[in-house]
């Protein structure tokens, strides 16, 4: 079948501690669990944890093993954008902080003035944008 709309997409990047990124993508933002995985000592064998939401066609797979020395440090631009077509509820920005993010500034205004942006616990930052988007 050809790659579509429709097809399923995974954001997959690494994590240094997978308790701590689920508190921030569960627990604060409101993702689900849609599978775990404990990778043992086998060679390749990692542990994982992904999220999203059931209905979505994504979700997020954090793989731990991202303190690595070879491994690269997330950009001020490794985003994930999330658009609201609204505000952004503080309850929410709160709610992310307890459990792990920082608010921060983009170095693009643009992200400023729509949005408020979150550092998750792994350094990768999360836009949520109160414009709407469409692809079409």
């Amino acid at each position: 079948m050809p790659f579509t709309g429709q097809s399923h997409v995974r954001l997959a990047r690494p994590s240094r501690d997978l308790a701590a990124a689920e508190r921030f993508w569960v627990g604060g933002l409101g993702l689900t669990v849609l599978f775990r995985a404990e990778g043992g000592r086998e060679p390749g064998a990692h542990d994982l944890l992904m999220v999203g939401h059931p209905d979505a066609s994504w979700h997020l797979e954090l793989v731990h093993g991202g303190d690595h020395p070879d491994r690269p440090r997330p950009t001020d631009e490794d985003l994930l954008v999330l658009y609201l077509d609204g505000p952004v509820p503080q309850e929410l920005v709160d709610r992310l902080e307890k459990r792990g993010g920082k608010r921060v500034l983009s170095p693009n205004p643009y992200w400023n003035e729509w949005g408020v942006t979150v550092e998750d616990p792994d350094g990768y930052r999360l836009v949520l944008c109160t414009r709407d988007w469409s692809n079409s």
